[in-house]
């Protein structure tokens, strides 16, 4: 799934190319693009009220992003574990998987792609310039509303362990579990440490390191392991050629060469050095 680097490269991109485009045209080529189950009727409600409006800005919490529309609401979007934004000339043949065709000026499209169907598009109110469905997600540590030593603070309160509350979106938005693994290497903790155990100051520094991490993520367009995740103009990110730890199961550890291992977290995986990141 497309973390925030992911999400924030992809929201760069659109904003360049889509701003201050107003929508021509709508269609729903496939209902699953949409994010609620209401059909063609929704589709139909969908295609009506978005014809006509202006796309203002495009804001990002976390691994959601929403086009700012300029009466006041917005079109919210989740890739989920495979959607795509692609801008592209009208006439340009539509990938088999497009979803959502937003027709803009200058003969141009915005086509949400989605091949799992995970993912999707949805009109919502904004509040406090938050679309409504996105309240309960909680600031991701790029926004100036995140307070990182309040956000220490709810961490070390939890009867919880470390991994599992980084990726807990009501805490901390945006860290999913190839960034959760690069931040635990490098602060050299394992992932079932309790959060009890951590101090205020080493407890800021897992957060202000999750942030480093993720901000390198993002000048290098984010990490892509396969066509699933790529940008706007179609180009996949390279982060994965800088992965310390994800992925790397079996191979030398960058810091003190022992064989890095892979372990099973909430139906997932987990990677770590088993010297570096000893559960003390």
């Amino acid at each position: 799934m497309p973390e925030l680097p992911e999400v924030e490269t992809v929201r760069a991109g659109l904003e360049i190319l889509v701003i201050p485009s107003v929508v021509e045209r709508v269609d729903v080529v496939d209902v699953r693009g949409l994010r609620t189950t209401g059909g063609s009727e929704e589709a139909r409600t969908f295609e009506t009220i978005l014809t006509g409006r202006q796309f203002t800005a495009i804001n990002r919490r976390g691994k959601y992003l929403w086009f700012v529309l300029d009466d006041g609401t917005a079109m919210l979007a989740h890739l989920g574990m495979s959607g795509q934004f692609r801008v592209v000339d009208r006439e340009a043949p539509r990938h088999r998987h497009t979803r959502v065709v937003i027709g803009l000026g200058d003969d141009r499209d915005l086509r949400f792609l989605d091949q799992r169907t995970f993912g999707g598009l949805t009109l919502a109110p904004l509040v406090d310039d938050v679309p409504g469905p996105v309240a309960h997600i909680a600031p991701d540590p790029f926004e100036d509303s995140f307070g990182v030593d309040e956000v220490a603070r709810r961490l070390r309160a939890r009867r919880s362990t470390i991994k599992r509350s980084l990726l807990d979106q009501t805490l901390v938005s945006g860290i999913g579990n190839i960034y959760a693994d690069e931040t635990l290497w490098r602060v050299r903790r394992h992932p079932e440490t309790p959060c009890s155990r951590l101090s205020q100051r080493k407890a800021v520094e897992l957060l202000e390191t999750a942030r480093e991490v993720m901000s390198e993520a993002i000048t290098q367009g984010g990490t892509s392991f396969d066509a699933l995740y790529v940008n706007v103009n179609g180009e996949s990110g390279y982060f994965d050629r800088s992965l310390d730890a994800y992925g790397r199961e079996g191979l030398p550890c960058k810091r003190c060469g022992t064989m890095m291992v892979r372990e099973h977290f909430m139906n997932r995986s987990s990677f770590r050095c088993p010297r570096c990141q000893q559960l003390r």
